[in-house]
């Protein structure tokens, strides 16, 4: 489906740092436990089974990766407030407890890589809309790419906790198990800007899923006030328009760029009846915190899917300032 009505995107960024090793094992991820205080800072394997539960419980923690910051303080936080605790996004037991974290099942498994894995890449992507716009596709530049995706990983993580190495069909490797994808239907989605989160709910009002988003910033601002959704796009072509919207380099002509996991608007596209307005996928979820949109509700890729199946189009969409 070809998606026109777009203000939001950024060139696509380079490829990840590939650190070789975490401070822990795969083993220590099942055996962490909460003994009080907060999360560690740093890089820890509490982190890494905290925003696990918190993703199984539908409260996204945008991406796996063992860091304590804002996308994990976030969510605890709207965990917190979906479970009448108290919100302060500090982890305690009460916290611990009402995510399961005593009875935790296995945060981690094997997978082995797939020739499916490894099919369907490509070379590169170049960065001028004019070049991508020759190509057919945007997809995954690397089998580690894929995969983090899958299972709600960054993908430096992924390749760190398997000590580096290539990633070839063959290879057994660890994965966090990030469970399934929620079942419900979202009666209306709240877009808090402040506090970078979507919330989906249902028709009594209960909080049923949660995530991380970015929003605009002042001089590119999100939408205010209440829309609806207007039509969902899985796998979107972009269309650039520079007299409308934003020019990229030198390019000042309208450019169609094919769908793909890479495509500025990832995966997914909801659009709003703001026109030019939706809340979309991205390619680059450990971004999602560090860099304002053009305006629209920047995702990632696997929340936003998940979104895109529990929403119809006039489920209404309001932005809390």
């Amino acid at each position: 489906m070809q998606i026109s009505r777009l203000i939001c995107c950024l060139a696509l960024l380079p490829a990840p740092a590939l650190a070789q090793s975490v401070p822990f094992d795969a083993a220590a991820l099942d055996s962490a436990t909460f003994d009080g205080g907060d999360l560690p800072d740093g890089q820890s394997a509490l982190t890494v089974k905290v925003q696990t539960l918190l993703d199984r419980a539908g409260t996204s923690p945008g991406v796996i990766d063992g860091w304590k910051g804002g996308m994990s303080t976030t969510a605890l936080k709207s965990f917190e407030r979906r479970h009448d605790l108290t919100v302060d996004g500090v982890l305690d037991q009460e916290a611990w407890q009402e995510m399961g974290g005593p009875d935790a099942a296995p945060i981690v498994q094997s997978y082995t890589i797939t020739e499916e894995d490894a099919s369907g890449l490509v070379d590169s992507i170049p960065d001028d809309y004019s070049e991508q716009a020759k190509m057919d596709r945007l997809a995954y530049l690397r089998v580690t790419e894929k995969l983090a995706e899958r299972f709600h990983m960054a993908e430096e993580f992924l390749i760190a906790l398997n000590g580096g190495g290539s990633f070839d069909p063959g290879r057994t490797i660890t994965v966090v198990d990030p469970g399934e994808d929620v079942q419900a239907k979202v009666a209306r989605v709240e877009v808090d800007k402040p506090n970078q989160r979507v919330s989906g709910l249902d028709e009594e009002g209960n909080i049923v899923v949660d995530y991380p988003v970015t929003v605009g910033s002042g001089q590119l601002p999100s939408p205010s006030g209440i829309h609806e959704v207007e039509a969902i796009a899985i796998e979107p072509t972009y269309t650039y328009r520079p007299d409308e919207n934003f020019q990229q380099g030198d390019n000042d002509e309208r450019l169609i760029l094919p769908p793909g996991p890479n495509n500025p608007v990832g995966r997914v596209w909801i659009d709003l009846s703001k026109d030019t307005y939706g809340l979309h996928g991205w390619p680059h979820p450990a971004e999602l915190f560090t860099a304002a949109s053009h305006g629209c509700v920047r995702m990632t890729n696997w929340d936003a899917t998940e979104l895109a199946h529990l929403v119809s189009q006039g489920v209404t969409v309001e932005f809390l300032e």
